[in-house]
């Protein structure tokens, strides 16, 4: 793909032209073009962020895909800044490694392998390890930690030169990926080339049950081209000889699931554990597109109340910064219309992106340092998966008469002596 944008029309994964748009969101800029101050002058590009719904296997998915190139080569987001997603991937090691009976030596492969903070957790369990990333800074610096660590985009062409070099993976896993991979055909047939006979493919995305449930709509943007439920993507593996024989729900990111898959010959059968999910997607009512028109309705209502509460706020003449600078926070802040007015500066702990500035509103992004410096009256929580930490680690701005504002997946208001 040489230009900046295209828009599909067929679904990326049975190919079937029979699409519904399921969910319309306002165009945005990409949810991590974070910029520096001497660009400021420069008016971010706004891409479409429609849903859409295939009535023939029932993905649900982005048709609007942007350049990977452009979304990933110069990324910011680093798994090991945040303590609890390394603790996360400590517990994500163990649990696959166990699972697919590994022993030391094994090799295990991570697609977007980011910093290297999952394949550390391998390594401690005695893995060879190889990482694949676009994202030249990111992978340099892992590799110089100690995760040799390939600058690319996993492909067929990436998964031979691996099986030539280091041999074939006991493991592989994609933290967090799938849901970024325009063409998941052809890179879903490399991981079967790359995988031996008795390998297991391990995979977490953002659970489509949760974000339903939970109005988890910020989770939406121009990275996630897929909103993952495990029903389609059975069919999908096959198509690949690999059967999906397990999967289990995790708390990150609001709501994930994680999904194991393995070779046609390894002949493991669904567990318990992927049964009752599939029915509980069914009970869900995941596959009928008037789910998608009640979503939206929900989302409306969600705006409406943080906006009150933000305005309410401003009117009492406090003063406002948000805290965290997800990607999330890209799709909230311009579905909401919030702006600069709204939030004095965004803080967050990634050195990354400290000194940048938010994507097409500008919001300075500070560490948290600012707040002292710079005192606020509310804090509104765009990270809000991270919320227990924050309000944890900013115990003094509470006790000092500060509040928290939390927006998903319910709004919260807390202060130092309760939440409403």
């Amino acid at each position: 793909m040489n230009e900046d944008y295209y828009k599909r029309k067929d679904c990326r994964q049975c190919h079937s032209q029979d699409l519904s748009i399921a969910i319309n969101l306002k165009p945005t800029p990409l949810a991590n073009d974070y910029i520096y101050e001497k660009d400021l002058k420069i008016i971010k590009k706004k891409y479409p962020l429609d849903v859409y719904f295939c009535n023939a296997c029932k993905h649900l998915q982005l048709l609007d895909v942007v350049n990977p190139k452009k979304l990933f080569e110069n990324y910011v987001y680093v798994s090991g800044t945040s303590p609890s997603f390394v603790s996360h991937f400590e517990t994500y090691a163990g649990a696959v490694w166990q699972l697919a009976g590994a022993d030391s030596g094994d090799l295990v492969v991570d697609i977007g392998s980011n910093d290297g903070t999952l394949l550390k957790a391998y390594q401690a369990l005695g893995a060879r390890v190889s990482g694949v990333d676009p994202a030249r800074k990111i992978a340099q610096a892992a590799t110089e930690a100690g995760i040799p660590t390939q600058c690319a985009f996993f492909s067929l062409d990436i998964a031979k030169s691996i099986r030539q070099e280091i041999g074939q993976a006991r493991i592989i896993t994609a933290n967090n990926v799938c849901a970024h991979i325009d063409d998941l055909q052809s890179v879903i047939a490399a991981v079967s080339k790359l995988l031996t006979d008795d390998g297991v493919f391990a995979f977490e995305v953002s659970y489509l049950l949760d974000v339903l449930s939970k109005t988890l709509f910020d989770t939406i943007y121009h990275e996630h081209l897929d909103y993952h439920a495990i029903s389609p993507l059975i069919p999908f593996f096959k198509q690949h000889d690999l059967t999906v024989f397990h999967a289990e729900r995790v708390a990150s990111h609001g709501g994930s699931i994680r999904i194991f898959a393995a070779p046609g010959e390894s002949g493991l059968k669904p567990t318990r554990d992927l049964q009752e999910l599939l029915g509980a997607e069914e009970a869900a009512q995941l596959f009928s597109i008037e789910t998608y028109r009640r979503f939206e309705e929900k989302i409306s209502h969600a705006g409406q109340q943080l906006r009150k509460t933000i305005a309410d706020s401003r009117k009492a003449g406090r003063r406002i910064a948000g805290y965290g600078a997800p990607a999330k926070a890209t799709t909230l802040m311009h579905q909401f219309g919030l702006g600069r007015d709204d939030m004095a500066y965004i803080v967050d702990d990634s050195p990354w992106k400290q000194g940048l500035y938010s994507p097409g509103i500008n919001i300075p992004i500070v560490p948290a340092s600012h707040i002292t410096s710079h005192p606020v009256d509310d804090l509104v929580v765009l990270a809000w998966n991270f919320a227990e930490p924050i309000i944890e680690n900013n115990r003094a701005f509470l006790n000092a008469g500060g509040r928290f504002i939390i927006p998903l997946p319910e709004l919260q208001v807390v202060t130092a002596n309760e939440r409403s």
